[in-house]
C-alpha cells in the first residue's frame, strides 16, 4: 500500500471530527441537499474538500 493513501481508519476519523464540527454549526463546505452532520462529512471526504490531514512518521 502506498503511504499517500489514507487507510480506512483515517478516513473514519476524519469524517468523525468533521461531522461533530458541522453538528456543532461549523458550516458545510459543499451545496449538498444532506440534512444529517455524518453524510454532509462523507460527502465532503468524497470530494476531498475536508482541510484535515494526516501526518505519518516515515519508513523504517
Amino acid at each position: 500500500m502506498s503511504s499517500d493513501k489514507m487507510t480506512r481508519f483515517e478516513r473514519a476519523r476524519i469524517v468523525g471530527a468533521r461531522a461533530l464540527q458541522i453538528s456543532e454549526g461549523a458550516p458545510p463546505l459543499i451545496k449538498t441537499e444532506e440534512s444529517r452532520p455524518l453524510d454532509i462529512a462523507k460527502e465532503e471526504m468524497s470530494k476531498d474538500v475536508i482541510p484535515i490531514g494526516v501526518k505519518k512518521k516515515g519508513g523504517n
